[in-house]
């Protein structure tokens, strides 16, 4: 009984429930919470927790963006999180089911499977790219550290090159620093013209870079394996690639703060700049930064919830992910700078001189500072091991999201039997549709993606989400259907933060995206007026699924007028509610009339009794007590 009890808990079940290996025989549910628990931080941390948070710290004020960055992640990215933890839990279904809890708005749904795929697209193409440079630090001398190969021009100067000039001669300062500023550095030259070999222009493909593409096929088919059995099988792989990520960063970070100029860097990073705080741009800033990094609105967390048990603490499950990924970002930012410091220090320029974002910083300026290191290629291979590791954890929720809402949405017993085949039919079309990313021109494409395919459509799926749950559903019928899942209502500070703060914040990050517009730059190239517009069709074609469906469902409601049309989609469908009938209590619970009691008991007195008549009882215990009507399932 003891040993019960035990894996009742350890499998998200509350006291007093009885446990079953899976809760739902049908879908299936994590081996335990730990599982889901490190897949929802794998998929939450990413590449942009190393890539993006510490410039964005270092730009807007230093500590002094931590202020409003911990404010945001309490008044709106903690409460956003449980709230899509909360929703998917609660009906066990993707990012398309959970939305029988209003119909009409089952276009945020299908907005967010298509960022999901455009973010899928172009994620694996970054970690097909950090694969390819993780195959070429398996060599004693980096091939970024000097400028003595093929592809480098005359222009280049590497940090080994300007260091031994410096020593060997008499230049001062001021023209050691001038040589400094103009090189191009073998680790820039290396990414540019060897890696992708840039085109001059974005509608200029070029040709297929077969290094990569044969990285793409090894990232996807890596990634096909890992969910090749859903949950079940990512739920395992999980307890490494979300937690050895920071065994590297641990690592580095030592590597790092033992280096001289070190220090220099994190002081760049942390000294607080108060001023900057009264600046608008630094709150958008944190508030865009909280809300991207925890992946709100992708439909990943709605999907991760869906296969928890159903009385599972999320509440609990949503501060731990959410304070998780945001120490990571603040962790990653002292590694970063205490190497950047180091490179700065040993060409004698500024930190400022040095630093990047993006791609720039992972594939330019990291691991040009890696070259200064001894044994470097050990270091490469860690350091591009670890953002590996990063985009998977991010990959796998993208994927299995798309998988669960195919699955989810047909439901029969047919298409869950072959979900491995669903899975390896997204695999394919993912990889096929990211080879022209693999082009000379690629890179183009993959930040254009990555600037305007989940930009500000997320934002605006978000507060849909919001508003249609507090308000079109109710926020007293939400708050008891979470306290009917977790045993107590959601605290008072949240209930507050949904109807009110959060939907605020989600519209001035929205008015700050759009104010602080700029078109797409990628280093001196200017993106031509046809490819910003092809990124803007990318954005509106997530939110245009939104007032199309809408439109598409109050077509087909039942009523003699428009506004009954618009009652009856908005309404909760029939199969809204816990998706088990042992959950199914309290206003879901089945209402017995007393004729129907009295089948009933005839049906057990009667066990010869036709079944055509059992039927009729199974149909007539489906009015719910709320008076919609329920059925137990719908598919028997």
């Amino acid at each position: 009984m003891a040993e019960k009890c035990s894996e009742g808990l350890l499998n998200g079940a509350v006291p007093g429930e009885t446990s079953k290996r899976d809760e739902n025989l049908k879908r299936g549910n994590w081996g335990n919470q730990i599982e889901f628990v490190l897949t929802s931080v794998g998929y939450a941390v990413g590449l942009g927790n190393v890539w993006r948070f510490p410039y964005l710290c270092y730009r807007n004020g230093g500590g002094a963006f931590m202020f409003p960055y911990f404010i945001m992640l309490v008044f709106c990215g903690i409460p956003l999180f449980f709230m899509e933890l909360s929703f998917g839990q609660f009906a066990s279904q993707g990012c398309l089911g959970v939305w029988r809890i209003s119909p009409m708005f089952k276009g945020v749904g299908y907005g967010m499977m298509v960022v999901s795929t455009y973010i899928g697209i172009y994620y694996n193409v970054v970690i097909c790219i950090a694969f390819y440079y993780f195959f070429s630090s398996m060599t004693r001398v980096l091939p970024w550290t000097y400028c003595n190969n093929p592809w480098n021009t005359v222009d280049c100067t590497g940090v080994l090159d300007v260091t031994n000039t410096s020593v060997g001669s008499s230049l001062n300062l001021t023209q050691l620093l001038n040589q400094t500023l103009k090189r191009t550095s073998p680790s820039e030259e290396y990414w540019r013209n060897y890696v992708l070999k840039l085109s001059d222009d974005i509608g200029n493909l070029g040709e297929v870079r077969l290094p990569l593409l044969g990285c793409l096929g090894v990232s996807w088919v890596v990634v096909f394996l890992c969910l090749i059995k859903g949950v079940k099988s990512s739920g395992k792989v999980v307890y490494f690639t979300a937690t050895f990520p920071y065994v590297v960063l641990t690592i580095l970070f030592v590597r790092g703060i033992t280096l001289e100029g070190a220090v220099t860097g994190i002081m760049y990073y942390l000294t607080p700049q108060w001023d900057k705080i009264l600046d608008a741009k630094v709150w958008g800033d944190a508030a865009s930064q909280i809300f991207y990094s925890l992946g709100c609105a992708w439909g990943g967390l709605i999907t991760m919830a869906s296969y928890n048990k159903f009385h599972n603490n999320c509440y609990r499950d949503s501060i731990i992910i959410s304070i998780t990924n945001c120490a990571t970002s603040v962790y990653a930012g002292f590694v970063i700078f205490s190497i950047l410091g180091f490179m700065a220090n040993h060409l004698g320029v500024d930190v400022s001189k040095v630093a990047d974002h993006g791609p720039g910083l992972a594939f330019v300026a990291y691991p040009e500072a890696l070259t200064l290191l001894p044994v470097s290629p050990l270091w490469s291979v860690l350091f591009f091991f670890m953002l590996i590791l990063l985009g998977l954890g991010t990959q796998f929720c993208l994927l299995e999201t798309l998988v669960t809402a195919i699955v989810d949405e047909v439901g029969n017993d047919w298409i869950i039997r072959r979900k491995t085949f669903v899975t390896l039919g997204v695999a394919i079309v993912g990889f096929l549709l990211g080879v022209p990313l693999t082009t000379q021109a690629g890179i183009y494409w993959l930040l254009l993606m990555d600037n305007y395919a989940a930009s500000f459509s997320l934002v605006v799926i978000s507060c849909i989400m919001c508003v249609s749950i507090m308000y079109i559903y109710g926020h007293r019928n939400y708050f008891k259907d979470i306290e009917m899942m977790l045993g107590f209502p959601p605290p008072m500070f949240f209930q507050i933060c949904w109807r009110f703060i959060s939907p605020v914040i989600i519209f001035f990050i929205l008015v700050f995206t759009v104010i602080q517009y700029r078109p797409i730059t990628y280093s001196t190239y200017v993106y031509p007026a046809w490819a910003i517009t092809i990124g803007f069709l990318m954005a509106l074609s997530s939110v245009i699924c939104i007032p199309i469906y809408a439109v598409f469902c109050i077509l087909r409601s039942e009523g003699d007028s428009l506004l009954q049309r618009l009652k009856n989609a908005t309404r909760p469908s029939r199969e809204w509610g816990p998706a088990l009938t042992e959950h199914r209590t309290g206003r879901y619970a089945p209402a017995l009339s007393p004729s129907t009691e009295s089948q009933l008991e005839v049906q057990l007195l009667n066990p010869e009794k036709p079944k055509s008549d059992e039927a009729g009882v199974a149909v007539a215990i489906t009015v719910g007590s709320n008076g919609s009507t329920h059925s137990q399932d719908s598919k028997i």
